[in-house]
């Protein structure tokens, strides 16, 4: 049956009117119907959408990717920025043990973190933020309106809220994940706080090759 899906945001920050009605206007999800024989997900079948096609930024060491760089992996990605204080390191944390509960799979999954906040995340910030978690994981970044461009396609909301002092500053952003198939096509939403469990067992059925 179809059903809505409400990608949440998270931030330090206290959300106002207009944005939480952006979040939630951006957020919700169609999702396709599904029988029988589609693949048991334990997150959010989203396949044959028509967003969250394609993507072209840098990774944390300069080369620009695109999603056609990882034909042939299972593709992770995921927003938020280096000072985000809880949900991105949880989730980068549950990626990394979803990595180990995959074993000699986790060769064939790529996870990408794209940062909100290029501002502060600076390539040389995101080389060593982001493989802390997990050697394999790569960070992307782009300029403004890299990014602008690839929130939109994704359907990712983000919003500064001011600090004590201009360096010191949050910001709210879509919180979630985005799992593609080996062939580049989205397939999974996961909610955030889903767990290792869930990434394991859905990136095992994409790499099973689930139709």
């Amino acid at each position: 049956a179809r059903r809505p899906l409400l990608a949440l945001m998270t931030g330090a920050g206290g959300l106002g009117h207009g944005i939480r009605l952006a979040l939630v206007a951006a957020a919700f999800v169609v999702v396709a119907g599904c029988g029988s024989d589609r693949p048991q997900f334990k997150a959010t079948d989203i396949t044959g959408t028509s967003y969250g096609r394609e993507f072209a930024l840098a990774d944390h060491d300069g080369k620009p990717r695109t999603l056609a760089d990882f034909r042939g992996k299972a593709v992770v990605l995921f927003f938020g920025y280096t000072h985000c204080p809880d949900v991105c390191p949880t989730t980068l944390s549950e990626l990394a043990e979803a990595m180990r509960r995959l074993g000699a799979d986790a060769k064939r999954v790529q996870v990408l973190f794209v940062t909100v906040d290029p501002e502060r995340d600076t390539p040389e910030l995101l080389r060593v933020y982001v493989p802390a978690f997990d050697p394999s994981f790569l960070g992307l970044v782009g300029d403004k309106a890299a990014l602008e461009r690839t929130a939109k396609e994704f359907k990712v909301v983000y919003q500064k809220q001011p600090g004590q002092t201009p360096g010191s500053y949050t910001m709210d952003h879509s919180a979630g994940a985005y799992l593609f198939d080996p062939q580049g096509r989205l397939r999974v939403y996961v909610s955030y706080g889903a767990g290792p469990d869930v990434f394991a067992h859905d990136l095992a059925l994409l790499l099973r090759g689930a139709a």
